[in-house]
């Protein structure tokens, strides 16, 4: 009965006195829920991008979702597009013809989702679209 309790005790002593992680050189890791555009629950927002949430309207119809979303931030445009070309087919969407040199757009099960971009590198304005196809 004695060795049940030695065992717990000896654990917790290793633990309180084993050293902080501020002073062994470690870096904790934390782990942080992924980010989405406003709006939808499939598209992430990527990292450096805030969401203006005032500029996000979502409705739902029979014939699909329909959602407008807008971010800004200070990153490249290059960067936001490698950005969702390397995430979105992860996530099932495949490249799409763009119907324009400011808009790169995706497909996806009947949806289509488009990214316009306003401004420039370093102040850049993403305005993303979720429509049907």
């Amino acid at each position: 009965m004695v060795r049940h309790l030695l065992l717990p005790a000896a654990a917790v002593a290793l633990v309180l006195a084993s050293p902080s992680l501020a002073g062994s050189g470690l870096t904790p890791v934390s782990y942080s829920a992924p980010v989405y555009v406003p709006g939808t629950e499939d598209v992430p927002l990527m990292p450096g991008l805030a969401a203006d949430d005032a500029a996000s309207l979502v409705f739902d119809k029979p014939q699909g979702r329909i959602v407008e979303a807008a971010a800004h931030g200070a990153v490249t445009r290059h960067a936001v597009v490698a950005f969702y070309d390397e995430s979105l087919p992860q996530l099932g969407w495949r490249r799409a013809a763009a119907p324009s040199t400011t808009t790169k757009s995706f497909e996806r099960d009947g949806e289509r989702l488009s990214l316009d971009f306003d401004g420039r590198d370093g102040n850049l304005q993403v305005a993303f679209t979720l429509a049907p196809r």
